[in-house]
């Protein structure tokens, strides 16, 4: 007597065995499209379905408008202009106070350089949300072979609670097997200095078998980062000096000192000054005057 248990399936199970393979493949989710990068400058990676949403218009000021930032508007253009040419550049944390500018500046300065280019790979702007950070190497993955260099921007980025989704920012940066893609440049802007809070960093310090631990995870993030750049609450001088830039920009017809006086009240109302706070006001009073603002 033969022993049948480890021969092959017979044949008639064959075409079982095929059907049931087949109606897996059906069931299994399509890979995801190839990215078309030559559809628009801009996207926003949609971690749910692993594709790059193109962006027609991106909402972003032009650069000659920030003010009070000379110092680290000229970093920033010069180190993503380094990278643009393939030349080294690194990753940026803009930190500081609300209000001033620190995501409009990674826009402008993405869409200032990218206008500069005349030859070699485009530059390309991709937005991923706090909330899908730990997408980041799947991101990282896909933009790997693309023939483009991209700054990839993540806004109000910062870690709460038992949140650890901050190690696949860790890995995806620099400390992953295969490290950043040298076609990628990670922009982060924050409130904080420090990404992970304080009392997240206490709470890890506790529990560690070594207290000294939980502090290198806080400053090991932060690392990740070869330039810092803090942005501050700005004077009454740079603030009116916002404010007549955004009246001359949409051609508000009022005599500066009336524009002083409101802008001041404005600014007090509000309890701050900033360049949002600017922007704010020249919304009024362009309302007020019947003076619409320029698109595009």
């Amino acid at each position: 007597m033969t022993d049948d248990a480890s021969s092959p399936a017979s044949p008639s199970l064959a075409p079982l065995l095929e059907r049931i393979a087949a109606a897996l493949e059906r069931l299994s989710p399509p890979p995801p499209p190839a990215p078309d990068f030559a559809a628009a400058d801009a996207f926003v990676w949609q971690a749910a379905g692993q594709r790059l949403q193109p962006v027609a218009k991106v909402n972003r000021v032009a650069i000659s408008l920030l003010k009070g930032i000379d110092r680290v508007r000229d970093i920033l253009l010069d180190n993503t202009a380094r990278f643009a040419a393939g030349l080294p550049a690194n990753n940026a944390l803009l930190w500081g106070a609300r209000g001033m500018g620190k995501s409009s500046l990674v826009k402008a300065a993405h869409a200032e350089v990218a206008a500069a280019r005349t030859g070699g790979q485009p530059l390309k702007l991709i937005e991923i949300h706090r909330e899908d950070i730990e997408s980041l190497p799947d991101l990282m993955a896909r933009l790997r072979p693309a023939p483009c260099r991209f700054i990839v921007f993540c806004d109000d980025l910062s870690f709460d609670g038992g949140d650890t989704s901050y190690k696949s920012l860790k890995a995806a940066l620099e400390g992953g097997l295969e490290g950043r893609p040298d076609n990628v440049l990670f922009y982060a802007t924050s409130n904080r200095r420090h990404l992970i809070p304080r009392d997240m960093v206490d709470n890890e310090r506790a529990t560690a078998i070594n207290p000294g631990e939980a502090v290198e995870e806080k400053v090991s993030l932060s690392d990740r980062f070869g330039l810092w750049l803090g942005f501050h609450n700005c004077s009454q001088d740079e603030y009116l000096g916002m404010v007549a830039a955004y009246a001359a920009y949409i051609g508000l017809p009022v005599p500066p000192e009336v524009l002083t006086r409101e802008a001041l009240e404005w600014s007090v109302t509000r309890g701050s000054r900033s360049g949002r706070v600017a922007w704010q006001f020249i919304q009024d009073a362009a309302g007020r005057a019947g003076v619409p603002l320029p698109r595009g």
